[in-house]
């Protein structure tokens, strides 16, 4: 029997159901492009990095690198981006044999590409590259660069014509140990800028060779020359600046070298909310480290006394104010079989009067009841993030993932694990959204740095992943391009004397329901550096009521009735 048109009815019912399936994809599609996504854009972005060269041979240093920054070195307003690389097997680093393994430095060229100005930059670092972190530490208004080694590191000054110098030696901030990652802040109050650097172990291949092969981790035997407990930690490093183009090593009279740490991150942040900059150390295989200033130019070790001091394998560290209750968070990523944590900072709900005449510094791990422990459980994390990807106004979490665990049929690579992004559900607890924002249809990959910025001045917060061994990711936020997207406002701040990027300052944002708080920080991540411009969601409110910074110095500057998704710079009144 023929229907209409001459089609059978079989014919017809077959069609029905072509159609069916063709509006249906149409159906998802379209959902899914309403979702706030995150797009792999490495090649259309013109980035062409490749993360070392050879094949890896089963050497610690090989697998703990590398990071990446975000920074605007040639102040056009937008960001560039810095890749850190190792020569390839650690063997390499020992000879004479020339690599084309080198770090890389890409001018963004407004448009959503990048261009590699690396040879003519001169920051083409070809050291066992391990880090790197951002700051305009001479106060000269061009930000510098830090890149930490397996060996000697190096500082480089921008001299603000698109070429950058090495000022190492003359700095006096070389640190020959295994460094990893760095922060830069302004302990003292003196307005300039001191640096922090994290050290790993003592990896003396000679002791090595002189023990037993083979050691567990995790319940896996793993070869010792994998396992960080094998060796013995070093000491940290802090340098304070002298104001005139040097450092000077007071790692001692401060009493912040986190003994026996194997530290990777290290962040600056003011816990207590007392105008000056306390610091915590993430170390791996050992206790983290939190640091209380004193405001008399030392510190107190309070890592036991904060909560916040677990015995795990810590990598990636994040700070930020999840629960907006007006102080800040942290959020820290491990090893295998060590849940990610999220300590909530206690400081606005401990008003007693022992906590305002000792300022307490004090966490609490709610990585259960935020529904984060058994989801990161099984995977091993490396850089992270605290920030509002979908621009609702509150702190969503981004961590990059990668084992340390080889294929068993191919012991020179490393097993690959998918990234995760964790919505913040406003109520205390995250959820998992890989897979409707896109990151887990993307290709497991061994991840280790991300850096996190709006590279492309659209108002969302994009993500650039270092690969172990591999090719970078570049993920594009598609958040402002959703229907119905939420509005934003992200705010640079120049500060004055040798502070340019005003890093420590407190930013506090009010809308007619909502209350925020943003800190500037230089090195966070894993042995990586973020965007210097505080990103705020605003979900769907239309205006600022009142943003207030609040300096370096005490000192606070207020403005009122601010319009909704720009950028905005203030400046730093005398």
């Amino acid at each position: 029997m023929k229907t209409f048109i001459g089609t059978t009815t079989e014919e017809w019912r077959t069609l029905k159901y072509v159609l069916c399936f063709v509006v249906l994809m149409f159906i998802t599609s379209h959902a899914l492009s309403q979702s706030a996504t995150f797009v792999d854009a490495t090649h259309e972005s013109g980035i062409r990095f490749q993360h070392a060269e050879g094949s890896r041979s089963s050497l610690l240093p090989e697998d703990m690198g590398s990071g990446a920054g975000f920074a605007d070195i040639d102040n056009d307003g937008d960001l560039d981006l810095y890749i850190v690389n190792i020569p390839g097997p650690f063997k390499i680093n020992h000879s004479n044999k020339p690599t084309t393994s080198a770090n890389v430095l890409y001018r963004n060229n407004g448009d959503g590409t990048f261009t590699d100005i690396t040879d003519t930059a001169k920051v083409g670092d070809t050291g066992y590259g391990m880090g790197c972190v951002f700051a305009d530490y001479n106060g000269d208004g061009n930000v510098d660069l830090y890149v930490t080694n397996y060996g000697e590191n190096v500082l480089y000054q921008n001299k603000g014509d698109g070429t950058f110098t090495d000022v190492t030696k003359t700095a006096k901030v070389g640190c020959p140990l295994w460094s990893t990652g760095a922060a830069f802040a302004d302990y003292d109050g003196d307005n300039d800028l001191d640096l922090y650097v994290c050290n790993y172990v003592n990896y003396d291949l000679e002791q090595f060779q002189q023990q037993k092969e083979e050691s567990l981790q995790s319940g896996k035997l793993v070869p010792n020359a994998l396992n960080p407990t094998v060796f013995e930690p070093q000491d940290n490093v802090f340098y304070r600046n002298n104001g005139d183009g040097t450092f000077t090593d007071i790692t001692a009279e401060t009493g912040v070298a986190a003994p026996g740490g194997r530290s990777m991150q290290a962040i600056f942040s003011d816990f207590d909310n007392d105008n000056d900059m306390d610091l915590y150390v993430a170390n791996d295989t050992s206790e983290n480290h939190v640091f209380r200033n004193d405001g008399d130019r030392t510190f107190t070790d309070v890592s036991a006394e904060s909560w916040a001091a677990d015995f795990r394998g810590s990598m990636g560290l994040a700070a930020g104010d999840y629960d907006a209750d007006g102080d800040v968070d942290l959020f820290i990523s491990h090893w295998i079989d060590q849940e990610y944590v999220l300590y909530r900072n206690l400081l606005t709900e401990n008003k007693t009067a022992e906590h305002l005449a000792t300022k307490r510094i004090r966490f609490v791990d709610e990585s259960y009841s935020a529904m984060l422990a058994e989801v990161t459980l099984k995977e091993i994390g490396w850089g992270v993030s605290l920030f509002d990807y979908d621009n609702d106004g509150d702190l969503d979490i981004f961590v990059v993932n990668g084992s340390t665990f080889q294929k068993l049929d191919q012991p020179e690579m490393l097993i690959p694990q998918h990234n995760q992004l964790f919505r913040n559900e406003g109520d205390g607890t995250f959820s998992d959204i890989s897979k409707s924002s896109g990151i887990a249809n993307l290709p497991a990959r061994v991840s280790r740095g991300a850096a996190f910025g709006d590279y492309d001045n659209d108002g969302d917060v994009d993500i650039f992943i270092a690969n172990n061994y591999d090719r970078p990711t570049l993920l594009r936020n598609n958040a402002t391009d959703m229907k119905n997207s939420n509005n934003w406002l992200h705010v640079r701040l120049i500060g004055k004397n040798l502070n340019q990027n005003a890093i420590g300052a407190k930013i506090l944002l009010k809308t007619a329901d909502s209350t925020q708080i943003r800190e500037i920080y230089a090195g966070e991540s894993y042995m990586s550096a973020n965007s210097f411009i505080a990103e705020f969601g605003l979900g769907k409110a239309t205006q600022i009521h009142t943003l207030q910074v609040t300096w370096t110095n005490g000192k606070t500057q207020t403005l009122q009735d601010i319009s909704v998704n720009q950028l905005i710079q203030i400046i730093q009144k005398p």
